[in-house]
């Protein structure tokens, strides 16, 4: 039954955004407010057609969520975890690997909100590239989303935390939001199974600027580590 519902779920899934995808080519003409809520709607059904799974998506630490500039820092173990932040976020962009540039539609409205795109092999050159475009989206007011881990991981493991995040505190002097999560558990990082049970997304409480790199990262790490994992039993 489970493997039923999660391929109805796939269906769907891939059928919703086939149709908002397309069906809102002609917004790409307009300003990139309408790719915003193009992307809030889209998220919404996402996450809402999850029940077809019997999944339930939990939102706690609302009182946390940016309404203005800032750096938002997600736990990362499955595809949900992007569609959350365009879910709940006002004004989400995402640094996010280069290649993504090529998905057809995709790729076209993440340039159109502004999104950051890296070469991970670029070095020191990327992270500049990473900084320079995020103060041009600090100064309208947008939530620059990067995932610390850099890729997804498997629930109650903790992964390599990279320097893009640390980069991005240090020059832009904003909070950072750790977000955690437990979606690894119902939505796995590789196959088409979704497993029945109640998907939490936890906004913390911000990282004030100011604090020396090694500090920021053991702090980032151990609030996302420690809420994650307490997670892990719903």
């Amino acid at each position: 039954m489970i493997a039923i519902r999660s391929f109805l779920y796939v269906a769907l899934f891939y059928l919703w955004t086939a149709v908002v995808a397309i069906g809102c080519t002609p917004i790409l003409l307009g300003p990139s407010s309408w790719t915003l809520g193009m992307f809030h709607f889209w998220g919404r059904g996402v996450v809402g057609l999850l029940a077809v799974c019997g999944i339930r998506v939990e939102v706690r630490g609302r009182q946390y969520i940016p309404t203005g500039p800032a750096i938002v820092a997600p736990k990362h173990q499955c595809m949900l975890d992007v569609f959350a932040q365009f879910t709940w976020l006002p004004a989400s962009v995402f640094v996010m690997k280069k290649e993504l540039n090529w998905i057809p539609w995709f790729g076209w409205y993440a340039a159109k909100v502004g999104a950051i795109d890296i070469d991970r092999g670029a070095g020191a050159s990327a992270l500049k590239k990473v900084v320079r475009e995020a103060k041009v989206l600090f100064a309208r007011g947008r939530q620059v989303v990067i995932f610390p881990e850099g890729h997804r991981g498997e629930p109650g493991v903790a992964g390599d935390y990279k320097p893009g995040v640390a980069a991005l505190y240090r020059e832009l002097e904003v909070p950072v939001y750790p977000v955690a999560t437990n979606s690894g558990v119902h939505w796995p990082a590789h196959g088409f199974i979704r497993r029945p049970g109640v998907i939490v997304f936890e906004y913390l409480e911000p990282i004030p600027p100011g604090l020396k790199r090694a500090e920021f990262m053991r702090v980032l790490e151990e609030r996302i580590e420690t809420a994650s994992n307490k997670l892990l039993t719903l």
